[in-house]
C-alpha cells in the first residue's frame, strides 16, 4: 500500500506465526533498492568514524517510508503487549545490493534502524556502537554466547552494566551449514510463574552482577531482578543466570528456581531468522535466548548486536 494515511508505506506488516505478539515487518524491494542507492557512498568505516552519518542513514530510510517507519518501530517496541519486531527485506540476495557487499549493507541497515528508535550504547566487547561475533562448531570462549551445542538460557541484556538497555537488535548477517540455533523469545506477561517470583521477598532486593573478562567490564553493579513497574503497574525485569552473583543461600535458591522455571516455560517461542533479518525487542519486557545447533564441522553463523536507549519524547512509553 502506498497511501500516506497508513503505517506501512514501503513495508508490509503481519504477525509471526509462532507468536502473535511479534510483528513481522518486511521492507519492500523498492525500499531496499532506493535505500542502498542513497547510502552507496558511505561505508561501514565511515559510520564508525562519523556518528552523525548514522542519523543520516536513519533519515534516508525513514523518508523512503514517508516518515512512517520510525513511528511504527517506536510505537510497537514501547507497547508492552507487542514490543518485538522481526524485520526482513523482500528479495534481498546474499551477494551485493547496488554495489554494497551483503554484510556491509546489513550493518548499514541495522544502524539506520537503531538510530530511528534511539541511541546505541557503547558495546564494550567491540569498543564500537555495535558488536559482531561468530558462532562456530568449536568454541573456547568464557561465556555461552558463542557456544553452539548448548541452549542459551532465557535472559535480558545489559544486566551487568550501568547503562540503561531499553532495546536490543540481534541481526543474522551470515550463515553457513547451519541447522538449529533458532532464537527463543518469552514475553514477561506470558511466563506462567511470574507472580510467584515477582511477589517473592527477594524480587526487589539488590543483587550483585559481574561479567567474564571477554565483556571488558571491570566493575560490578547491583540491581534487583524486577525493576520499577511501568505506569500500568506491570513488572519489567533484568535477569541473566550466568552473570548474577548470589551472596547467600537464599539468593542462590531463588535464582536457581527462577532459572528452572524459565527454561521449562511452555510459552517460549522459537523464532527462525532468515539471513539478513533482525529481531528488535523491548529488552525489559522480553527475555531471549537461543536453541542449540546441530553439530556440523563447517557450522558458521555471524551475528550483529546493538542495544541502547529509546529516543526521548517519541511514541507511547508503555501503553
Amino acid at each position: 500500500m502506498n497511501s500516506k494515511n497508513t503505517l506501512n508505506v514501503g513495508f508490509e506488516l503481519s504477525q509471526h506465526k509462532n507468536n502473535s505478539r511479534v510483528q513481522v515487518l518486511k521492507l519492500s524491494k523498492n525500499t531496499v533498492e532506493k535505500f542502498s542507492k542513497k547510502i552507496v557512498d558511505h561505508n561501514v568505516q565511515s559510520i564508525e568514524y562519523k556518528p552523525f552519518l548514522r542519523f543520516y542513514l536513519a533519515d534516508c530510510l525513514n523518508k523512503l517510508t514517508d516518515d512512517t517507519l520510525g513511528k511504527f518501530l517506536l510505537k510497537t517496541l514501547k507497547n508492552r503487549s507487542t514490543g518485538a519486531i522481526l524485520l526482513e527485506c523482500e528479495l534481498l540476495n546474499n551477494s551485493t545490493i547496488n554495489g554494497i557487499e551483503f554484510i556491509d549493507f546489513n550493518v548499514l541497515l541495522s544502524t539506520a534502524i537503531s538510530h530511528l528508535i534511539g541511541i546505541p550504547n557503547l558495546d564494550s566487547m567491540s569498543g564500537k556502537f555495535y558488536a559482531r561475533f561468530s558462532v562456530k562448531n568449536e568454541d573456547n570462549s568464557d561465556s555461552y554466547l558463542r557456544q553452539a551445542h548448548r541452549r542459551m538460557e532465557l535472559h535480558n541484556d545489559g544486566t551487568y552494566v550501568e547503562e540503561t538497555t531499553d532495546w536490543v537488535i540481534m541481526q543474522k548477517i551470515l550463515e553457513v551449514d547451519v541447522e538449529g540455533g533458532d532464537s527463543l523469545l518469552l514475553h514477561v506477561d506470558d511466563w506462567k510463574d511470574l507472580d510467584k517470583f515477582y511477589h517473592h521477598p527477594l524480587a526487589k532486593e539488590n543483587l550483585q552482577w559481574g561479567s567474564p573478562s571477554s565483556k571488558n567490564i571491570t566493575y560490578k553493579t547491583s540491581h534487583p531482578i524486577f525493576l520499577e513497574e511501568m505506569s500500568d503497574g506491570k513488572p519489567i525485569m533484568s535477569f541473566i543466570d550466568q552473570f548474577v552473583e548470589p551472596l547467600n543461600i537464599e539468593q542462590g535458591l531463588y535464582l536457581y528456581e527462577m532459572g528452572e522455571s524459565l527454561e521449562k516455560e511452555t510459552n517460549t517461542s522459537n523464532i527462525k531468522l532468515p539471513e539478513g533479518s533482525m529481531l528488535i525487542i523491548n529488552n525489559y519486557c522480553w527475555l531471549h535466548g537461543r536453541d542449540k545447533f546441530i553439530a556440523k564441522k563447517n557450522l558458521h553463523r555471524e551475528l550483529l548486536r546493538q542495544r541502547g536507549v529509546f529516543a526521548e519524547n517519541t511514541g507511547d512509553n508503555d501503553k
